[in-house]
């Protein structure tokens, strides 16, 4: 059985998770607490020497980097799949995908986030307006992409899930967290999203493939009212699909 060491609050290994769960592949959770530094004990920078989280483990495998776990995945369990068939809708899925994961997120984890507070000494008001700038930028991108894509059907494009869908999902999670609020273009951060409890939730005290309190905190829980079209609703699909797959 696969093992993946993740954070509960990981965007990226967020993207795995919601991977694994798509394709309905079993593994093993190892919860490392990122603010409190457990990715910096000695036994996990033997397995990470990057101390940062998803690492995959698949037998003699050792897997790091979320998207690149995504492709390995994708091609080892090829149903369902990940990215189409057609090399260039292949390439515009990686683009929006790499939007998230390797443009907006990167400036926002845990590491970023304290060099700015104890090295660089910024005030919490500007940390998070750092945060909110970053991602309110990148959804403000992927909006305008997916309005001019002729492909995006009920999800990014076409019809299933995609890498892109992964990747949404995984910008407007820590758009809710750091409460991106409407800009004066269109709002690209009021998306659609699910109600997300407000209080911190706990580590996770079982072994499961869901954040703390996803099922619960997602399932009935009206959306908000979106303000962009059709990037919320691909959201709101992407959400829904992911907690439809076994844990």
């Amino acid at each position: 059985m696969m093992k993946l060491y993740t954070y509960y609050r990981s965007q990226a290994s967020f993207r795995v998770r919601i991977a694994l769960n798509l394709k309905g592949i079993a593994r093993e959770d190892s919860f490392l607490h990122l603010e409190k530094g457990d990715q910096f004990a000695a036994a996990y920078r033997a397995i990470n020497p990057q101390m940062v989280v998803p690492t995959l483990l698949d037998g003699e495998v050792k897997l790091f980097q979320s998207l690149a776990i995504l492709e390995y995945l994708d091609e080892k369990y090829p149903q369902p799949p990940l990215l189409p068939a057609d090399p260039a809708a292949r390439a515009w899925v990686r683009g929006i995908a790499l939007i998230n994961a390797a443009d907006s997120h990167p400036l926002i984890v845990p590491r970023v986030r304290h060099y700015l507070t104890d090295v660089l000494r910024v005030s919490d008001e500007q940390r998070l307006a750092w945060i909110q700038h970053w991602l309110g930028t990148g959804l403000q991108a992927i909006e305008a992409l997916l309005a001019e894509h002729p492909a995006s059907g009920r999800f990014c494009h076409g019809e299933e899930p995609t890498l892109a869908d992964i990747c949404l999902v995984t910008q407007v999670t820590p758009a809710k967290t750091f409460n991106c609020r409407s800009t004066p273009t269109r709002g690209s951060c009021a998306f659609t999203t699910p109600a997300w409890r407000s209080r911190p939730s706990p580590m996770p005290s079982r072994r499961g493939s869901r954040m703390p309190n996803e099922s619960s905190s997602l399932r009935g829980v009206r959306p908000r009212r979106c303000l962009l079209s059709p990037a919320g609703a691909a959201i709101r699909r992407a959400f829904t699909r992911m907690l439809q797959c076994p844990n």
